[in-house]
């Protein structure tokens, strides 16, 4: 049954051209050939309305003028009216809804004009001058009700269609929006990446020129400082490709002084900050510290100061936070939460767009350039929870 209904939904001339038959059919049953004119004039013009029937959605303001001439030929030619007479409401109603204005217009007054010319045509003496103008008024109603329905349909559809396309416009702006919130913080991102691998091929130059110095002196010192120079260039070797996963073709940034990027020693000092800011913050580190890559540091002090930013903005005035580090074998875990009202449901749907550039959107790209993982929401109960997970060993 579904199948049928789908199927009559993608090919509406099936449905017409059945009701065009079934009209033909009771116009032959109501005696066409005999009661309403001459069979030579009767039949053709009966078959003309249901013509009018069946193509009416596809051809509508010709189907229309159609209609209209074989109106006028039953009047010239006495064909008194039948059931096929019923097309003319369909059509008149079939342009309200979807001809053009024009057609509507032209529509409507033919139908408020059909029923007077029709009594006049064929008026009845029995029924008397008064009654006759009763009738036109009452067979006038149905082509009027006709008219007002299908341009009720068509103001319906119009508001619809006006809805869809503003919805697409949002869609399609806040889609843009998002771009330029990712662009910015992935050019941010770089920026700070440029620092460390910056300071990390500041560091080789060092150790290379110690080295030099000390080659023939002191061997010993010459190797370790071979040894640095050559962890210090895997590392800005990893950081540079994280770096280049980020630049897009075609940027320029603009050159700024050097500037220490921070790392997770610091978030003690962070943590403080928002301390003296009004903000209670829980800090705990678990498992043993130890040096860590330069872009894992700087991603976890970002997440955190992020995090924290968040809790000052959306948590309300009485929140509170906690932020727990843990050093697991092979990955650094975080853990920011807050017992606050919470972040708006924005914050965390469809990336995590606030309306100003800041949110989930950074912390997504920063934990994807490092391999981890992130998982953020709000909390069963009550406030907000930021869960990352960041490997320790270079991602590939």
């Amino acid at each position: 049954m579904q199948r049928l209904y789908d199927f009559l939904r993608r090919h509406p001339m099936w449905v017409d051209g059945s009701w065009a038959v079934v009209l033909l059919g009771i116009s032959v049953v109501g005696g066409v050939a005999g009661g309403y004119g001459s069979p030579a004039v009767a039949v053709p013009l009966t078959l003309l309305l249901c013509l009018v029937v069946a193509l009416r959605r596809r051809l509508p303001e010709k189907m229309l003028l159609l209609a209209t001439a074989v109106g006028v030929a039953q009047l010239i030619t006495d064909v008194e009216r039948g059931p096929a007479d019923f097309a003319l409401l369909v059509i008149v109603y079939t342009v309200a809804a979807e001809g053009a204005r024009w057609a509507s217009r032209f529509a409507l007054g033919a139908g408020l004009c059909a029923a007077p010319l029709a009594q006049l045509r064929w008026t009845s003496d029995q029924t008397g001058v008064a009654g006759n103008i009763v009738l036109a008024v009452l067979e006038t109603v149905p082509f009027a009700l006709a008219w007002v329905l299908g341009d009720s349909i068509r103001t319906r559809r119009a508001y619809f269609a006006q809805l869809e396309e503003r919805a697409t416009r949002l869609e399609k702006e806040r889609e843009a929006q998002s771009k330029v919130a990712v662009a910015a913080e992935r050019a941010r991102i770089a920026r700070e990446l440029h620092d460390v691998v910056a300071h990390n091929v500041s560091v080789m130059v060092v150790q290379a020129d110690g080295a030099a110095y000390v080659l023939d002196a002191a061997p010993d010192q010459a190797k370790k400082a071979l040894e640095t120079i050559s962890s210090t260039g895997r590392q800005a070797l990893a950081e540079m490709r994280r770096l280049l996963g980020v630049l897009r073709t075609g940027e320029h940034q603009e050159a700024g002084e050097y500037v220490p990027q921070p790392d997770v020693q610091q978030i003690e000092d962070l943590v403080e900050q928002c301390r003296t800011s009004g903000l209670p913050v829980d800090f705990k580190v678990e498992g043993t510290p130890r040096p860590l890559p330069s872009g894992v540091e700087l991603t976890a002090y970002r997440i955190v100061q992020e995090a924290l930013t968040n809790t000052r903005k959306h948590g309300g005035p009485n929140a509170g936070a906690s932020v727990r580090l843990v050093y697991f074998d092979d990955g650094l875990g975080l853990l920011v939460e807050d017992d606050g009202k919470g972040a708006p449901h924005e914050l965390y749907e469809e990336g995590g767009f606030d309306g100003q550039g800041h949110g989930l959107i950074g912390m997504r790209e920063r934990i994807g350039m490092v391999g981890g993982t992130l998982d953020a929401g709000p909390r069963p109960g009550g406030g907000f929870r930021i869960s990352a997970l960041l490997p320790l060993k270079p991602a590939n």
